[in-house]
């Protein structure tokens, strides 16, 4: 959303916590929204929610007596609710549309500010991945989440998140209920990503309705594939098919005459065992093989995202009672850590570093001490003033950063080597008839 004119002059006289905040939570973007008569006005209940994703306090209501303090010192003359139960209360009825609004406008400052790192190796790429996360063992928690069939697991929230590759910023996220499904999040976001881009995810995302879903879309994909995929080689469906060429066509599908997904197999070693990747872009100039790779390896920061917000955020199990609280807690924990990492993107690229060098939790020490000691003080603008150096260490690393075998490590097998399958005689007429129709229609 455009930013109004008065805006910049009313931002200098701020103190420097705000000027830091309002490279993401502006009033104007929640002009439009009326809270309709509640203590909290839709920018205080947004501003609200972020400074409660920061703070590391376990107890919700602690929470909420910090943050109030802290807009009570921000906004001296601004009404605000007396009661931790109010202020959620008003939340939950705001928070979709707040939501909505915001994460727009952060979209839009990411593409703004992005400058040259909106591509890499000449994509516009996006790495999409899913993950759980623990909620209390309440009776309304278990009846709503579910929990996904692991041993000694409670209710939990399925989160899916696509992340832009070139600044490692959050693009879009989906919660749902523990045994929801990380392909049907993927497929309600796809239409939130911009036309062309990559889509980068690992073997848990293969299927010819999803992937199908993508082409149509006009967005291309590069996903791990293992021994959950079946693949036909010289199926002559292609108009120009070389080694690489290969097609998924499930017996379910070719049944219904649906035609073949034409795709590139590209076969990489990760030093210690064959990695295959399917791509839907069949020109290896405009994505080769080591760009693939690239590309695919880029994808492990959507890992260290969830990492961020279980691990330094300690985010790790919601602490709300009520399934609709807990998912509203989670939307404001991954809203604050996109609003942390957005807020620094700025400084490190003006000081010329790369956005995928920010170190979230060295951003999060700066913003909670600037907090602590006052968002008026001196010291606090020093400390705001250094998020460019919010960075990861640079030094190189001597040893091996992998943690010890400990008893809750998740041990997953490996995806294997994908099936792949000569073309039958059966599936050759077929695949003539049905390019025969499609040349016809």
């Amino acid at each position: 959303m455009p930013r109004t004119a008065d805006d910049t002059s009313v931002k200098a006289h701020r103190p420097d916590l705000l000027k830091a905040m309002s490279e993401f939570i502006v009033p104007c973007v929640f002009a439009a929204l009326d809270t309709g008569g509640w203590a909290w006005s839709a920018w205080m209940l947004g501003m609200g929610a972020i400074l409660m994703a920061w703070d590391s306090t376990p107890s919700l209501t602690a929470r909420f007596d910090w943050v109030r303090a802290t807009l009570r010192e921000l906004f001296p003359k601004k009404p605000l609710g007396e009661s931790y139960q109010g202020f959620i209360k008003a939340l939950m009825k705001h928070s979709p549309a707040l939501l909505s609004i915001l994460t727009a406008h952060l979209r839009q400052r990411l593409q703004e500010g992005a400058g040259a790192h909106w591509l890499r190796q000449g994509w516009c790429a996006f790495a999409v991945d899913g993950s759980r996360v623990e909620c209390p063992r309440t009776r309304s928690n278990q009846n709503a989440l579910r929990c996904a069939g692991r041993k000694k697991t409670g209710p939990q929230l399925f989160l899916t998140t696509i992340l832009h590759m070139g600044t490692g910023l959050l693009w879009a996220f989906r919660i749902g209920p523990g045994t929801d499904s990380e392909r049907n999040h993927l497929r309600d976001l796809l239409g939130l990503l911009p036309p062309q881009a990559l889509l980068v995810a690992d073997a848990g995302f293969v299927g010819y309705d999803l992937l199908a879903a993508i082409l149509q879309g006009g967005r291309q994909f590069l996903i791990r594939v293992g021994r959950n995929v079946t693949l036909l080689r010289e199926l002559g469906f292609a108009r120009l098919q070389a080694n690489n060429t290969v097609y998924l066509w499930p017996d379910t599908h070719r049944k219904k005459d649906l035609r073949p997904l034409v795709l590139r197999l590209v076969e990489l070693h990760d030093g210690r065992k064959p990695v295959f990747l399917l791509t839907s872009v069949l020109d290896d100039t405009a994505l080769s093989d080591p760009q693939a790779g690239v590309l695919y390896r880029m994808r492990w920061g959507v890992e260290v995202f969830y990492r961020s917000l279980k691990q330094t955020l300690a985010r790790r199990k919601m602490h709300s009672a009520a399934s609709p609280q807990a998912t509203c807690e989670l939307s404001w924990a991954v809203m604050g850590l996109w609003g942390l990492s957005l807020m620094s993107l700025a400084p490190i690229l003006a000081a010329g570093g790369d956005p995928l060098a920010l170190s979230v939790a060295s951003a999060l020490r700066q913003v909670r001490l600037a907090i602590r000691c006052g968002p008026h003080s001196p010291r606090a603008r020093i400390l705001l003033g250094h998020l460019h150096a919010a960075v990861k260490d640079s030094y190189v690393r001597r040893t091996s950063k992998k943690a010890r075998d400990w008893p809750h490590k998740k041990k997953d097998k490996p995806p294997g080597l994908p099936r792949i399958q000569i073309a039958s005689q059966e599936q050759l007429s077929q695949a003539k008839a049905l390019y025969v129709k499609i040349k016809a229609a």
